[in-house]
């Protein structure tokens, strides 16, 4: 599974609202997560989600809403795996780990921690979604360098070691008659 591209959001979804259409053009899905409580579902939702249902989802329309219990805080990993399989881009708006992503009339900048903010056009920050590292990404650090390479022994070489570790064995006293 290949991971989404996560971009830290400060405002609401209507900034991005070209940057997402640019993304679905090219054939991208774009997700938005909201790192922050939840405002309260109307309906039973709520109730049947308290009584320890896996889930309570509500259909119909032109959208579902699906709530989940969950023990603890949520995990990112697992929000990304479980909502979001198949999008090129998450938009974050909360405390994540993450770029920071900015709308500025036509143009776009990323940000990364104590780093120059990048600019983009709305087509190329889209473009760049269909690379697994984009341009924003910082650099990988250096590979290690492999070990060596070990040759296995023929079956000569380790029959000549054997004979050689006989030949250095000290010989046993002769058993006196």
């Amino acid at each position: 599974m290949t991971v989404p591209h996560l971009l830290r959001v400060d405002d609401g979804p209507e900034p991005f609202a070209p940057l997402v259409a640019a993304a679905r053009a090219l054939g991208l899905r774009v997700g938005w997560l909201e790192l922050a409580p939840p405002p309260p579902v109307a309906g039973d939702l709520e109730m049947a989600a308290a009584l320890g249902t896996l889930r309570a989802v509500a259909a119909g329309g032109s959208r579902t809403v699906a709530v989940k219990p969950l023990k603890g805080e949520p995990v990112l990993a697992d929000l990304l795996r479980e909502h979001f399989r198949g999008c090129a881009l998450v938009l974050v708006r909360g405390e994540a780990v993450a770029p920071l992503l900015k709308s500025e009339g036509e143009r776009w900048t990323v940000t990364l921690p104590e780093e120059a903010a990048r600019a983009f056009a709305t087509n190329d920050l889209a473009e760049a979604l269909r690379s697994p590292r984009p341009s924003w990404a910082p650099p990988l650090p250096p590979r290690p360098p492999k070990p060596p390479k070990k040759v296995k022994k023929t079956k000569q070489e380790k029959k000549r070691e054997r004979v050689e570790k006989r030949k250095k064995r000290p010989t046993p006293p002769a058993a006196p008659p």
